[in-house]
């Protein structure tokens, strides 16, 4: 519903600008308030993110505290409760079998198979604010902070309060990267910070820029290493290419303000990662991610390679999940690669573009003069698009893609947006303003649907297995409901969870902290009597319950007594 609204207003508003040009004169007063606060660049930064921070606080009655409900989401989650437990790893537990899931490693620990970025932020919320949620909220609220400063280094400082502005309404408060645990904000401020710095670095050399290029490359490397690499690459070669330029500074400076901060600190984050793999895997030189491949997948990442031999599964779930929805994306990219290529287009459209940024860019079809080339852009602009067009070239190879892999360029592809408003802004067909109109039409009907996405039916009414910039995939999970229920019990309790045969892998309720013995309630495979009884035996002292989760709705009941219900969950709306 809210995606065919924004169709129907980014239809109005360039029907308008055509006929009516005037119509939107006044924001003039507006615009220029705006130029005066874009002008403190600091304010503009701070502005930006308390903005998103505020904002999101503020719509917690009709968007509360996101419950986890993806496989990624848990394993992100036991990351970050092992580091809040001050651990990097823990050690396998005797009863692992019981407790084996996906995403996470058994052995040599027991830990998430993911890189520690996102789990430190989350962290960071667990220990500061009691629920990891406070570190997705503040990550989004940096994200939005550490795009603005980054577009201040590409475009104009109103241009770049507008776009960081309009990434907070559009990515900052609504999207699944603020309102799950899967991820996004964090590689995007890598990405930012990296983007940032460059132009800062070519103007002026300053050590401090240099910093902020490595920490950036750092984010990114403990985050999202695979887009990573293809984001690095290209704003390696720009600093190469312009070392080599007759007119930059003595190689001496370069080395000593440039190349040597750079190194240390890609040195320093090599270091920490091979310490953080030899303490999860016992190898520096091996990932969890790789350790978790290994033991469970052997469908490849990339259409191009071969499928490796099965390995032996302890549970049915875990088979189906990587012998059938694995490889049925694999085959899906191997035999129809063109179909997985729209549908991976698609993705990208609906979370970073959608109708509100098509106007921009299809209005820029009829600004440009009839012989435009690649050769007439600006430095800056083919830069933008040379960081773009590797990132996406990279995502677009494996099987599988959802829009938080894209994130690193989050920063690049707003920035480009907004180089694309600033031409249409010349746009005058037949002598009228249009292209004005149209610019101005932008943020408008972007404010206009970020207070329609805030309506809860709105939003409940529109259900995608694809994720927008204003929803994230819609779940409904009663697991989050067992959970409130047992919490109000006393004591504690073991939840034994058994699948009906047609089970969906994709749905999965057995995830557990990094303290499994001190939990409150643990959550378990259902295995049969015999290894159902050594489990019990281990945890006597708990209060042991069976649940169905393939039941509408679930019912828990005492593991003693499967006959006699205790209660029935209700639906997490």
């Amino acid at each position: 519903m809210i995606l065919l609204i924004e169709c129907a207003l980014v239809i109005l508003a360039f029907l308008l600008a055509l006929t009516f040009p005037r119509w939107n004169d006044w924001q003039q007063s507006l615009e220029r308030a705006f130029a005066r606060l874009a002008y403190r660049r600091r304010n503009s930064i701070l502005a930006v993110a308390g903005f998103a921070l505020v904002t999101r606080v503020l719509l917690l009655p009709v968007l509360p505290v996101p419950e986890p409900a993806v496989h990624d989401e848990f394993s992100y989650l036991l990351m970050a409760d092992t580091f809040a437990h001050g651990r990097l790893s823990n050690p396998t537990h005797p009863m692992w079998v019981h407790f084996e899931t996906f995403h996470e490693i058994e052995k040599p620990t027991y830990a998430s198979m993911y890189y520690p970025a996102q789990g430190a932020v989350l962290a960071m919320g667990q220990v500061l604010g009691g629920h990891p949620f406070w570190g997705v909220w503040l990550s989004a609220g940096l994200m939005c902070a550490a795009v603005c400063w980054m577009l201040q280094a590409w475009v104009p400082p109103p241009w770049a309060l507008l776009g960081s502005f309009l990434l907070a309404l559009r990515i900052g408060i609504f999207s699944y990267w603020m309102n799950s645990y899967w991820g996004g904000a964090v590689a995007a401020i890598g990405g930012a910070l990296a983007l940032g710095a460059v132009p800062r670095i070519l103007r002026q050399q300053r050590v401090r820029d240099v910093i902020l290029l490595g920490s950036g490359f750092a984010i990114l490397a403990t985050s999202r290493p695979y887009e990573g690499l293809f984001f690095s690459i290209p704003v390696v070669l720009l600093l190469l290419l312009w070392m080599k330029k007759p007119y930059s500074p003595r190689f001496r400076v370069l080395a000593r303000n440039v190349v040597l901060p750079l190194a240390c600190i890609c040195v320093l984050t090599l270091a920490a990662m091979a310490y953080y793999c030899w303490r999860v895997t016992n190898s520096p030189l091996q990932t969890p991610f790789q350790v978790d491949i290994a033991t469970y997948n052997p469908v490849p990442y990339f259409p191009w390679q071969a499928v490796k031999a099965i390995p032996t599964y302890n549970h049915r779930e875990i088979k189906l999940f990587y012998v059938g929805w694995w490889m049925q994306m694999y085959e899906l990219g191997r035999h129809h690669p063109i179909v997985l290529l729209f549908v991976k287009t698609c993705i990208l459209w609906l979370f970073f573009i959608g109708f509100l940024f098509t106007l921009p860019l299809f209005a820029l079809i009829f600004s440009l003069p009839s012989n435009f080339s690649l050769s007439q852009m600006r430095r800056s602009t083919r830069s933008l698009l040379l960081v773009c067009a590797c990132v996406l070239f990279g995502s677009l190879l494996p099987v599988y893609f959802n829009p938080h892999y894209a994130a690193p360029i989050t920063g690049a592809i707003y920035a480009l947006l907004l180089i694309a408003m600033q031409n249409i802004r010349r746009w005058r067909p037949a002598g009228k303003p249009a292209g004005v109109a149209l610019v101005r039409s932008v943020p408008l009907i972007a404010v206009m649907m970020f207070f329609l996405a805030g309506v809860p039916a709105l939003r409940a009414s529109h259900v995608l297995q694809m994720a927008t910039w204003y929803s994230p995939m819609v779940t409904h999970s009663y697991r989050a409901g067992i959970i409130r229920q047992l919490s109000r019990q006393s004591g504690r309790h073991l939840v034994l969870v058994r699948y009906a045969s047609d089970h969906s892998p994709v749905t999965e309720w057995v995830f557990n902290g990094a303290d499994i013995d001190n939990s409150k309630i643990v959550w378990a495979r259902d295995m049969g009597p015999a290894q159902n009884t050594e489990l019990i035996n281990y945890f006597r002292d708990r209060s042991i319950w069976l649940i169905e989760p393939d039941q509408v709705p679930p019912k828990l009941i005492r593991y003693a007594d499967p006959a006699a219900s205790i209660f029935q969950t209700k639906a997490i709306p």
